[in-house]
């Protein structure tokens, strides 16, 4: 639990902050209330139409690729330090008893990830799911 610890400080700091600061704007805060005030908005702007108004599937297809890649730098996010460590520094990395991995597996590892995206860029990039005509 000792290498934790320091973890736990902050997580614990994090939520006392945000509780202390709940509590202070419920306090402190203005206790108008009244129609206008109540009332849903968006950005500033009174809402226009309702909740199960249909919306371009356009819009989630750019969540989409957004999360992939996205998740293609949490993935390069860790492999970096990693690689350093490998090529600059020469320590050797195993995986849980395994023989050791060298700078060229990692670098060809990335290399297939990114091409791996590079291929999923290029379709989408075909299919015309960049063009906001």
């Amino acid at each position: 639990m000792q290498p934790y610890a320091g973890v736990l400080v902050v997580i614990g700091f994090a939520v006392l902050l945000a509780g202390l600061i709940l509590l202070l704007s419920h306090l402190v805060g203005p206790k108008r209330r009244g129609a206008i005030k109540d009332s849903p908005y968006e950005s500033g702007v009174p809402t226009v139409m309702g909740a199960r108004h249909r919306i371009h599937v356009r819009f989630y297809i750019v969540a989409v690729l957004f999360l992939l890649f996205d998740v293609e730098v949490v993935f390069l996010w860790p492999w970096a330090p990693v690689f350093y460590r490998a090529a600059v520094k020469g320590e050797p990395i195993t995986l849980g008893g395994a023989e050791a991995l060298g700078k060229g597996f990692l670098l060809v590892e990335m290399a297939i990830f990114m091409a791996i995206l590079l291929v999923g860029y290029a379709y989408a990039w075909r299919k015309g799911l960049f063009r906001w005509d």
